[in-house]
């Protein structure tokens, strides 16, 4: 089919059967969605239940146990399959809930996603049988006819038919900040899709005015579809935890065989071996061996010290979609946030105000009209400035279309462009807009244009005999460029060259503190001129004043941001928006010292891969950014070791998302395709959020490093145990009347020990809880940035101390009572010297489990 953008409204309309008065009809409408489908994009094909189940068993981990399961089996077979195979059956059952546990967390995970969709689902206002109607977005199939109003998100790829001051917000999908004003012109050629302003496309959002556009295009086969296809081929990465484990699956594999290799050959080259039973005897040492090094308990622990860290995340609005993630997020080094709504209010408020008699200060922050007008950090007393700004902040509130109500919930809400409500809040904290209501009546409008950089209303003005007025909003150079006075106190003074000099001296001051101008002035309308002639009506204007706003910075993101900061972790500041602007929210949230400038998109594409790597190693703040940008700064971020989170809300945002260690996507503002691509979502938008998360993170990672070094030194202790109890047999008296060799531990008393021992005390110090004071002690030493898990078990050293310290001691002990006996009471000293640094007494979780194991190995 033709494109869309280069197509006259009418043909387009009639080759798709459209209606451009009546909307389809609800039977016709019926009938395509179920040609085409509904109006979603194609999630990743979900495997079958049993699939996802198996796929928890794919770890080299639980390879080795199944491994175990065999020599179990192997061994109950050898000695006369005497009872039932305990041992094969214990490790099966650590087999299975460690499938049991990854599977039922995983699908909370997927539960609690899909409620979030069905909370933020979007829905369309469509004309069909004549009747405006608002019907969920996935309803909408291509004919349908779109009525576009301010605050809508846009359901469907569709053609423009008619636009009144039409402004979209398409970041989303282009990555650029600014709305986009729309035209329903036909264009002659096919333009790129950031240019192509006859179209409104999926999963953007109508910042201003109104329009009217027929559905071109659902699903997969809109532009956002397309991103989305692209992401189907793309693999993700193992976390660093699963990269981790699988380490250590390997090197527990090989350890395994080696062990059990040189022992077994060393045995019966050495020893007098006279019959069959012998080198069953040397074998089943083999096997001991081999079962002393696996820690069997590992998988499932790992699982529940996981699956209660999600839960506890959950319950902090961070949804991880899977276990492994919860790790990485302990790992991160770098957090790459947007700006807009993550970092900032996303309310665009009102800061300073300036005229010709002088400036005020406006306090709050948000749409809630909670503060005051200062001058000289006092109360604005009545006088010339006051009524000044009765008409800046009237008259800009009359020259828009915003609304400013209380919601069913009793908060603030806007609806239309937040600039323009901005006018209205600060308004209503001066305290004059219901005189403002009541004294103007609407009467006509002349839209804001890309050319005119301005937007005027016509009032008729009833406390001056309903004579009409003009009031116009606009850039404030343009604006001063069609004015001739200025308004001072009640009077009207004439704009001469230094006042209007020191005007636009006030605008730069403000702009250099990253604010956005906006300037406001008006003009009497005598009864005799034309009001549809908006180039004559919009001359000879009064200048009132100039307003400076700026989207505040969230106050619990600059905690967290220092939080961040004391753990050891760099926080980027990524957006589309003005360079001044990132750097001023940046310095005002703690990311960069103040003064300090961002990189542009522009700049980076100028950088070749050196200069590049250099500038993303001490440079923090990029703006105007696209999303390839955003792509090669985590690329370069993660080649230089780091592990990255990065957040993003936007359909662009997803190939960054998808890049990083750990993506973090929206859960408010977030597009489908960027929760599908993320490994985290939050439920609130709130950088605050990622940071609990990463402490959440940092501390399961603790508790695993801390259970890894008690695993791993206890059964290497074992090996040592049984190895040394093997050559040192006569000097601690194991000798047989016939001389045959004599195992210190058979394989089912390890196996049994293994099961009683590791499984508490490793549990015990995996779902330990930290007290404020420890969170902050804990945070304030970033250890484990930038190493692996086996780095961080106190190095090898500690695990080898651990291992000698295990087989020496259970050995001398041995040798007085019984080695299942000593091996018990011995790993629980080594369980409480694993978990050293914190109170002895407050592990009531492994003196629990130290008196259940003691009594199970005196049995």
């Amino acid at each position: 089919m033709k494109e869309p953008s280069t197509q006259d409204a009418g043909e387009l309309a009639a080759a798709f059967s459209a209606d451009l008065e009546n909307g389809l009809t609800a039977a016709e409408a019926l009938h395509r969605i179920a040609r085409d489908g509904p109006n979603e994009l194609r999630a990743a094909p979900k495997p079958a239940a049993w699939r996802r189940f198996l796929k928890h068993f794919q770890d080299p981990l639980i390879y080795l146990l199944l491994a175990a399961i065999v020599i179990a089996l192997v061994a109950w077979t050898i000695e006369g399959r005497v009872g039932w195979p305990v041992d094969a059956i214990a490790i099966s059952a650590i087999v299975i809930l460690n499938g049991v546990l990854g599977f039922v967390q995983e699908a909370k995970a997927q539960d609690a996603i899909a409620a979030l969709a069905r909370m933020t689902a979007a829905t369309s206002a469509v004309l069909r049988d004549g009747q405006l109607q608002r019907i969920p977005s996935a309803a909408l199939v291509p004919g349908d006819l779109l009525v576009l109003g301010e605050g809508d998100a846009v359901g469907a790829d569709a053609r423009l038919v008619e636009a009144t001051s039409l402004q979209v917000q398409e970041a989303s999908l282009t990555g650029e900040s600014q709305a986009v004003l729309k035209d329903a012109a036909t264009l002659h050629a096919v333009a790129a899709l950031g240019d192509r302003l006859n179209m409104v496309f999926k999963g953007t959002a109508i910042a201003q005015g109104t329009g009217r556009a027929v559905v071109t295009a659902t699903g997969m086969a809109t532009e956002m579809g397309a991103i989305a296809k692209m992401l189907e081929a793309a693999v993700e990465e193992a976390t660093p935890l699963q990269k981790e484990v699988a380490r250590i699956g390997r090197m527990l594999g090989v350890a395994v065989v080696v062990i059990t290799v040189v022992v077994v050959c060393t045995i019966l080259l050495t020893s007098e071996i006279r019959n069959a039973a012998e080198v069953i005897n040397v074998l089943l040492l083999g096997v001991a061996l081999a079962v002393a090094a696996v820690p069997e308990g590992l998988p499932a622990i790992l699982s529940v010290v996981l699956a209660l860290g999600v839960q506890r995340m959950a319950r902090h609005n961070a949804i991880v979609k899977n276990l492994s993630s919860v790790e990485t997020l302990g790992s991160a080094s770098v957090i790459c946030s947007d700006k807009t709504g993550t970092l900032t209010r996303s309310e665009m408020t009102i800061e300073r105000v300036m005229t010709a008699s002088g400036s005020a200060s406006v306090t709050g922050v948000g749409y809630a009209p909670d503060g005051r007008i200062e001058h000289d950090g006092a109360a604005l007393a009545t006088g010339p400035l006051h009524e000044e700004l009765i008409v800046v902040l009237s008259g800009g509130a009359l020259a828009g279309n915003a609304d400013l109500r209380r919601g069913d919930g009793g908060a603030w809400e806007i609806h239309g462009d937040p600039t323009e409500a901005a006018f209205l809040v600060a308004e209503a904290k001066l305290g004059v807009a219901e005189r403002r209501e009541n004294r103007f009546e609407r009467v006509g409008e002349i839209p804001f244009t890309s050319e005119r950089m301005m937007m005027s209303t016509i009032e008729r003005d009833h406390e001056q005999g309903d004579t009409m007025v003009v009031i116009t909003k606009g850039a404030p150079d343009v604006l001063l460029g069609r004015c001739t006075s200025a308004r001072s106190g009640m009077k009207v003074i004439e704009l001469d060259d230094v006042l209007r000099a020191r005007l636009l001296a006030d605008v730069d001051a403000m702009s250099s503190a990253a604010l956005r101008t906006l300037s406001v002035a008006y003009r009497p309308l005598g009864a005799d001129e034309n009001r549809d002639a908006p180039e004559s009506l919009e001359q000879n204007l009064i200048f009132v004043g100039t307003v400076g706003m700026i989207d505040p910075p969230r106050e619990e993101a600059a905690v967290a941001i220092a939080q961040a900061h004391r753990a050891g972790i760099r926080v980027l500041m990524i957006t589309g928006d003005h360079p001044r602007t990132a750097a001023r929210i940046a310095a005002d949230l703690g990311i960069v010292k103040p003064g300090a400038g961002a990189l542009t998109g522009l700049e980076l594409d100028a950088l070749d891969d050196a200069a590049f790597a250099e500038a993303v190693r001490s440079v923090s703040v990029y703006a105007r950014v696209s999303p390839a940008h955003k792509l090669r700064i985590v690329d370069a971020l993660q080649a230089d070791g780091n592990i990255v989170a990065m957040t993003g809300d936007g359909v662009n945002d997803a190939p960054a998302l998808k890049s990083a260690d750990i993506g973090v996507a929206m859960g408010v503002t977030g597009t489908e395709v960027t929760k599908e691509a993320a490994k985290m979502i939050l439920a609130d938008d709130n950088f605050a959020t990622i940071v609990e998360a990463v402490r959440e993170g940092r501390s399961i990672f603790e508790n695993i490093r801390k259970f890894l070094r008690y695993l791993l030194s206890s059964n290497m202790g074992e090996v040592l145990t049984v190895f040394l109890g093997v050559v040192g047999a006569s000097v601690i008296g194991l000798t047989s009347p016939d001389g045959a060799v004599v195992l210190p531990l058979l394989a089912t008393q390890i196996l049994w020990l293994n099961l009683i021992t590791d499984s508490w005390p490793a549990l015990a110090m995996g779902i330990e809880r930290r007290t404020a004071a420890e969170f902050s002690f804990f945070l304030a030493i970033p250890t484990m940035l930038g190493a692996t898990t086996l780095e961080l078990i106190d190095n090898r050293e500690a695990v080898m101390a651990g291992t000698l310290g295990v087989g020496w001691s259970e050995i001398a002990v041995g040798f007085v009572v019984s080695f299942v006996v000593a091996l018990a009471v011995i790993r629980l000293f080594v369980a409480y010297v694993s978990r050293s640094g914190f109170k002895p007494f407050a592990w009531y979780r492994i003196v629990a489990g130290a008196a259940a194991i003691i009594w199970l190995s005196l049995r």
